[in-house]
C-alpha cells in the first residue's frame, strides 16, 4: 500500500455508488470535525481514513449474509464499522456505545448520511438481552472477553463478524478454552496485519469443560 486512499481508490475498491460515496464523504468531513474537539479516532489514522477506517469497515459487507435484518455493533465509537455498513444498506443496525458524546456524534452523522439505525447510550452489558443476525465489533475488547459481550445478542445461527489485528491467533486460543465455535478466518483489505474473524455457532463451553 503506497499513499492515502482517497474516495474515488475507494469506490473503485468497494463499487459503490456515486450516491452512496457522497453520503460516506459528509461522513468522513463530520469525522474531521469533530475529531478536533473530542477523541473518537486516533488523529494519526485520519491521514488515511479511507483505508484505515472506511474500507476497514466496508469490507465486512459481503460476510453479512443476504437475509440479515437485525445487526448489533459492540463498542460503536465513531461509527466503525456499524455505520458504514448502514450506510452500504445493511438494515436493523444498532450501535451499542456509553459515552454521550460519541453518541451525539453517532446521531448526527447517522443523520447526515441518512443511516436509518438505533443509537443505545449504555454499557452493553446494561442492553436487554436479545437475539440477532449479525454481531460486529472493532478494536473493543480480546475476543474471550468480547464473546462475554456479544452472548446476550447470540442465537445458534448468529454470525459474528470481529475486526482483529496481529494477534487474532493468541485470542482464538484464548477464546477456545471456554467457548466452541466455527471459526474462517480472512485477511483484511485495509491492513497487511489485520484479519476478518466469522464465528458461526458460537457457544459457552459447559463449566468445567475442555
Amino acid at each position: 500500500m503506497t499513499g492515502a486512499l482517497d474516495p474515488a481508490g475507494f469506490a473503485a475498491l468497494t463499487g459503490v455508488s456515486r450516491e452512496t460515496g457522497a453520503r460516506l464523504e459528509a461522513y468522513a468531513a463530520l469525522l474531521a470535525q469533530w475529531n478536533q474537539r473530542i477523541n473518537l479516532v486516533s488523529r494519526d489514522s485520519l491521514r488515511d481514513p479511507w483505508r484505515r477506517h472506511f474500507l476497514d469497515s466496508a469490507q465486512l459487507f459481503p460476510y453479512v449474509p443476504a437475509r440479515a435484518r437485525s445487526l448489533v455493533d459492540l463498542g460503536s465509537g465513531a461509527g466503525f464499522p456499524g455505520l458504514v455498513l448502514a450506510i452500504l444498506g445493511i438494515p436493523g443496525i444498532e450501535r451499542i456505545e456509553s459515552d454521550a458524546r460519541k453518541c451525539a456524534f453517532l446521531r448526527e452523522a447517522a443523520r447526515i448520511a441518512d443511516a436509518p439505525v438505533t443509537v443505545h447510550h449504555a454499557r452493553i452489558e446494561a442492553v436487554a438481552s436479545h437475539e440477532v443476525e449479525v454481531v460486529t465489533a472493532r478494536a473493543c475488547a480480546p475476543l474471550d472477553r468480547l464473546l462475554v459481550m456479544a452472548q446476550r445478542f447470540i442465537a445458534p445461527e448468529t454470525v459474528c463478524l470481529f475486526l482483529k489485528g496481529e494477534r487474532a491467533g493468541e485470542e482464538l486460543t484464548a477464546a477456545r478454552r471456554g467457548w466452541t465455535m466455527r471459526v474462517a478466518c480472512h485477511p483484511s483489505r485495509a491492513d497487511p496485519r489485520g484479519v476478518i474473524l466469522k464465528l458461526e455457532q458460537v457457544a459457552r463451553e459447559p463449566q468445567g469443560g475442555g
